[in-house]
């Protein structure tokens, strides 16, 4: 085993293999930073080259880009509050408030130190315990898999905000929606209103996007303000030395988080979906210090990326040994192994172990060369929490429409990145975490099925009591549960509340005057999709409604606390308008409109000139009637938006774009030495 283990490593660094391994670093390293993209993207950009090239050099080309991205992934949960991958999710809750207190570079500091560290780590400990673990990953079946769903919804509802009853119903929400369109059991579709789009599910690009980055940028736009609170020269904080000083004062904290995200990203389906959450709720329950979290705490932000760079290395586990993919990305580089001749499964952890290793010895360098390249160039990124608001907002949103339209090139991705826009808004003024819904949709499906084998394969529900592993995440949810309760009384009681801070985390706006209506609107959610669902066979319709019953409930004691917030308000005020204006909701929600109308113009402009146009147009008329800029900057700025769309997604991604009206005609009146794809 020690010869493979050397043998991996000298094979990475031999020509061609290292070369494209820095090819793969380079192009990571971007497509994370963009939210939208990522390593799916990449590995279905970069596949088709490997046909031809040894395994060696392939998966060293895979392998540096599909590893850095959750890396480079955090510049945007940290700038802009939006998750550039799914792993980055947790990193929003203290990176994001770390940013608008003007900590930026020190947030990238501590992230990218401990993400090399917990990619490192994870690889070589992967390397070390392969042989024992293999027995411990035999052991999870469905019943484990739905059980630890479970629980990464319970830290996720419970951590990521004020209100553990807000958490959890939210969390409730977010596997309803995950049931939308076809069952898994029958082909019966459900909740999809009649359309197209919701028969296959919801997308889960555009549902991230909107419900993340509208609200924050729209923010931006409102306030007219940068994404740093505090001016430039007002910040204290050391910098990015000072965050790689965080990094290796809480070690133990970053060395036990890695450890976790490479053992639970070993499980098939679930380990990165949740093990970010998990090590976030690790760094809270065994805080003794809790009442920073979610308000920028720098152990919030190295504990989920420590986690997360680790999964990359277990996640290969199932992947090389089982041919059993865990995600999308891992089906992918399944498909990479069978390309090369490769067979999962015990072969690769005998013969070709060499091989093994050298994945390994991959991600290791990897890690550690994007952690360098990034924290070199990222003092620079670092900069742009103090840009005007008005010149960042058009930017990001091309970017978030264009890689909303990314999850299938269809009308309904805008439609609904607007729509969960709208959602994502009202959430953060009301006081309701989104990222237990971001979550809950993710696991939704993969539940859903380990339920529904579980309950064949068992004759019913005796597998919740009479399965060890089952009782022991049992044991780790109520135990979740009770700590969150607990930190949140303790806090209350010594007059603690995230209200009072500088920088609101998530989830920690209690407005009750949004809340309580928006709890109406849940509740009536919830009991509609019961009574909907009274008319399917009991396989389709036990799921849903195993997660909408618990959502009315919950919801109803969150609508019974808010309702009396909400009555006190008006009593005080006499009269609704007053009580609007005086919570200073009235003139935000007019600006609001107004944003929301500008977006909802933008799709519908699009559907006459197409969006080449549609986007730049927005930019233009977003600085010159919103910003205030003349005209020379506006123009300059949409050139650099087409050119853009155009060079990137047209002619790099050859992307669908949607058809416009004029495209009916235009190509008749364009001369025959201007290229189409310039305008359609």
């Amino acid at each position: 085993m020690f010869d493979a283990f050397v043998t991996g490593f000298f094979l990475v660094f031999e020509w061609p293999a290292i070369g494209f391994l820095m090819l793969g670093v380079f192009i990571g390293m971007w497509l994370g930073a963009v939210p939208g993209l990522g390593g799916i993207i990449g590995l279905v950009l970069l596949l088709p080259f490997t046909y031809g090239m040894d395994p060696v050099p392939a998966f060293a080309l895979l392998l540096g880009m599909f590893a850095v991205t959750t890396t480079s992934d955090t510049i945007a949960s940290v700038l802009l509050g939006v998750p550039g991958t799914a792993a980055s999710q947790a990193t929003i809750l203290d990176g994001y408030p770390l940013a608008q207190q003007g900590k930026a570079a020190r947030a990238f500091g501590a992230a990218f130190t401990v993400s090399a560290f917990g990619g490192v780590f994870g690889a070589l400990i992967l390397a070390v315990s392969l042989p024992l673990i293999l027995p411990i990953i035999l052991s999870f079946n469905s019943p484990e898999l739905f059980m630890l769903g479970v629980l990464g919804l319970a830290m996720v509802g419970s951590l990521s905000g004020g209100s553990i009853l807000k958490g959890l119903a939210v969390a409730c929400l977010g596997i309803l929606m995950s049931t939308v369109g076809y069952a898994e059991t029958i082909a019966i579709p459900r909740f999809y209103f009649g359309t197209d789009y919701l028969i296959d599910k919801l997308p889960l690009i555009p549902v991230v996007l909107g419900l993340f980055a509208i609200p924050e940028v729209m923010e931006l736009a409102i306030r007219n303000t940068s994404i740093s609170r505090i001016p430039q020269d007002q910040t204290e904080d050391g910098g990015m030395l000072e965050g790689i000083k965080d990094a290796f004062r809480h070690w133990w904290l970053a060395t036990r988080c890695a450890a976790i995200g490479t053992y639970v990203g070993m499980l098939p389906g679930l380990g990165a979906a949740i093990v970010d959450w998990i090590a976030y709720g690790h760094a809270v329950q065994s805080a003794k210090d809790k009442s920073k979290f979610g308000q920028g705490d720098i152990r919030g932000v190295i504990a989920p990326e420590a986690a997360n760079n680790a999964t990359k290395g277990g996640s290969l586990v199932p992947t090389v040994a089982f041919g059993i993919p865990g995600s999308l990305g891992t089906a992918i580089l399944l498909g990479a192994l069978l390309i090369q001749g490769l067979k999962p499964g015990p072969e690769m952890l005998t013969t070709e172990l060499h091989i093994t290793f050298s994945m390994v010895w991959a991600i290791v360098v990897a890690n550690i060369v994007v952690a360098i390249l990034l924290m070199l160039w990222s003092k620079q990124v670092a900069k742009v929490a103090f840009v005007p608001g008005h010149l960042l907002v058009p930017g990001v949103i091309l970017f978030v429409f264009m890689g909303a339209w990314l999850g299938g090139a269809s009308l309904g991705d805008w439609i609904s990145c607007i729509t969960m826009g709208i959602v994502g808004f009202i959430m953060k003024r009301g006081g309701w975490p989104r990222p237990p819904l971001i979550l809950a949709l993710i696991l939704g499906s993969i539940m859903e099925n380990a339920f529904q084998i579980s309950m064949g394969a068992h004759g019913g529900a005796h597998w919740l009591y009479n399965r060890p592993i089952v009782l022991i995440i049992f044991a780790l949810i109520i135990i979740t549960i009770f700590l969150a309760a607990k930190g949140i009384t303790k806090n209350k009681r010594t007059e603690i509340r995230e209200e009072t801070a500088t920088v609101m985390g998530e989830g920690s706006e209690r407005n009750p005057m949004i809340s309580f209506p928006f709890s109406i609107l849940l509740f009536v959610v919830f009991i509609s999709a019961i009574v909907e669902s009274q008319g399917w066979p009991s396989s389709v319709k036990e799921f849903p409604v195993t997660a909408a019953i618990p959502g009315a409930c919950l919801v109803l004691f969150a609508m019974l606390k808010d309702g009396q917030g909400y009555f006190s308000t008006l009593k005080e005020h006499g009269s609704l308008q007053a009580a609007w204006t005086h919570t200073a909701e009235k003139v935000l929600l007019n600006r609001a409109s107004a944003f929301f109308a500008y977006l909802i113009g933008m799709l519908l402009v699009m559907l006459v000139i197409g969006q080449k146009f549609a986007l730049p147009l927005f930019i233009a008329l977003y600085l010159i009637r919103w910003g205030d800029y003349n005209w020379r900057a506006a123009v300059g700025y949409a050139v650099v938006g087409y050119v853009i769309l155009v060079g990137f997604y047209d002619q790099i991604m050859h992307l669908f774009w949607h058809p416009a009206w004029i495209q009916s005609w235009l190509p008749d009146l364009l001369p025959t030495w201007l290229p189409p794809w310039l305008l359609i």
